[in-house]
């Protein structure tokens, strides 16, 4: 009889009636538990297996010692001040600290906010502002980010304040700046010091905390950019994110016997919930190479390290491919692991099956707002399958492909896609407007994204529905820089678009129209942009124009602007199927 059923409520995967319209299997129940619930669980049930490992900070925690570390951290920022709700941002690269600040917010019910390593001043205030952040937890420096430099230039009053007593003009709900590394800073406190606040907290303090937390509040905001022009703040719940991450690598048929090696960053979804969380929900090891992604270092670890899954956006997989090294390390412990964020190229896939002995690796497509992935590929999906399509629709969502009067396509019929279940998010942070344009009554989440599904269920993503360019796995709305760059004095008018790109898949490109009178200069726009906003938003071309294409009714026409670009750098442009 349970044979029987389950068959049943897997009928849904492919489409029935000939409609673009798919549900997932519902015989594996949702788990109820919040996020602290599920890693106590995975704690008490494999204590003393390896739960994390920082090869970069010669780190290994067991189970047992992650956990006591977390409550440590968590009883610590209790100490501060910091309380059911309350938000609290972490800026900062894939680091210890990190993992441990993501699992401390959500055992005493924090609302963690994930600014993006790459954001400048410009960005941070909008994200800090716009939570009304508590505190912020903040690395002292990544790459070329210089965060202690850039936070004193945000928050001059840090200079002059008393560590948990800072009055900021700017961001008036910001009280507590915490830092990572030894180094003591005015107006600062030091993360190690937090931590030892709550030695003396006793545990049942926290599970008090955790025992009245509800599984569909708010624990995460993540920013993503807005075809409106500022980022919007996706609210995500325990339910949502612990059950994606559940099913993710339940797709990849994870268990407590792998090792997954993370160098996707952590404070986007696919490294904090497809990777971390989804170890923790089935007691696998969370490897992390390095603070951000290096093929070299990257390679080395899955090496020595035995990983057997490895998670990445397929540039990240084609650097590894091509570096000169590569040969030397042996990478036959390796069976998994997923790529996203971009569409893999078929030999490329082919490559990392057979020299990277991962012949299970799977797709997966999704999206910040759906915790965030809908569909994704299995562990024996056909080859041309997995390279043609993103995979099957998850477990309890469900998806439908809509024409532009909102009826429901045929199999095959391009339309948008929109999906609905447990994995939408609870609406974009104080925006209810934006969430109710994004998320209609029935909570169908409108994604943008063009695409078909086939008789099996397949889904092919074949366009967006705006002008979203997709760089290298970052999703770039144009208006956000449209916006930023009207705020230069000599730009009177411009348009932002993607063009290909062999690397990137695709780049920012920008047409300006300067203000009479003025000559700016390539070089000139881009130091404009340096420090303010991400450098992959950064144009990476630009022309000057008289006049941009318009419509008659006066609607620029970025696809003629493209096509120029296109034929101007005699661009290769990628055929689809």
């Amino acid at each position: 009889m349970t044979t029987e059923m389950t068959r049943d409520k897997r009928l849904d995967i492919a489409p029935t009636r000939g409609l673009a319209h798919v549900a997932g299997a519902t015989d594996v129940p949702l788990i109820e538990d919040s996020i602290p619930a599920l890693l106590a669980r995975t704690a008490e049930t494999w204590p003393e297996r390896e739960a994390a490992v920082f090869t970069g900070e010669g780190i290994r925690w067991t189970w047992r010692e992650f956990a006591a570390r977390v409550d440590r951290l968590a009883a610590g920022l209790l100490r501060l001040g910091l309380g059911h709700g309350d938000r609290i941002g972490i800026w900062a690269p894939n680091r210890s600290e990190w993992l441990l600040t993501q699992f401390a917010t959500a055992r005493i019910g924090v609302i963690l906010v994930n600014v993006n390593p790459a954001y400048r001043l410009h960005e941070l205030e909008f994200a800090l502002k716009k939570t009304g952040c508590r505190a912020l937890v903040l690395a002292e420096r990544f790459k070329s980010s210089d965060y202690v430099g850039m936070i004193n230039r945000l928050v001059p009053e840090l200079a002059r304040a008393q560590p948990g007593q800072l009055e900021c003009r700017k961001l008036p709900d910001l009280r507590d700046v915490v830092t990572l590394g030894e180094t003591s800073y005015p107006g600062c406190h030091r993360f190690m010091d937090v931590e030892a606040m709550g030695e003396a907290v006793a545990a049942s303090e926290l599970d008090a905390l955790t025992a009245a937390l509800d599984a569909n509040e708010p624990i995460n905001i993540q920013f993503t950019s807005g075809t409106t022009g500022a980022p919007k703040g996706a609210t995500l719940t325990h339910r949502n994110i612990v059950n994606n991450a559940h099913f993710v690598t339940g797709a990849m048929k994870a268990t407590e016997a792998d090792r997954v090696c993370i160098p996707v960053p952590f404070y986007h979804c696919f490294g904090m919930v497809m990777g971390t969380l989804g170890c923790v929900t089935k007691g696998a090891t969370i490897v992390v190479p390095g603070e951000g992604f290096d093929p070299a270092a990257t390679l080395s670890c899955v090496a020595a390290e035995r990983c057997t899954a490895l998670y990445g956006v397929p540039t990240m997989f084609v650097a590894m491919l091509e570096h000169p090294d590569f040969a030397q390390h042996d990478l036959s412990s390796l069976r998994t692991g997923i790529m996203a964020g971009a569409p893999c190229p078929i030999e490329v896939m082919k490559q990392v099956q057979s020299k990277m002995h991962m012949s299970e690796v799977t797709i997966a497509y999704g999206m910040t707002e759906t915790s965030p992935v809908s569909f994704q590929s299995g562990t024996d999906t056909p080859l041309e399958k997995r390279v043609s399509s993103v995979g099957q629709i998850q477990p309890h969502l469900e998806v439908k492909i809509v024409r532009e009067d909102g009826s429901i396509a045929n199999v095959g019929e391009q339309g948008q896609l929109l999906t609905r279940g447990y994995s939408v998010m609870c609406g974009y942070w104080g925006e209810p407007e934006r969430t109710a344009e994004a998320v209609d009554a029935e909570g169908w989440m409108r994604t943008g994204d063009l695409a078909r599904i086939d008789a099996e269920g397949y889904c092919n993503i074949t366009g967006r529905v705006k002008d979203m360019i997709l760089r290298g796995g970052e999703n770039i709305y144009p208006r956000e820089i449209e916006e930023f760059l009207y705020t230069h004095p000599d730009v009177s008018q411009v348009q932002v678009f993607g063009i290909p790109d062999h690397k990137y898949g695709e780049i920012v490109a920008a047409w300006i129209v300067p203000r009479p009178g003025t000559t700016p200069t390539e070089a000139g726009i881009k130091e404009f942009c340096r420090d303010q906003i991400a450098h992959f938003k950064i144009p990476a071309v630009i022309r000057f124009k008289d006049e941009l294409p318009m419509t008659v009714t006066g609607k620029p026409q970025k696809f003629v602007m493209r096509d120029a670009m296109i034929e101007e750098l005699e661009l290769e442009v990628e055929q689809t199927a």
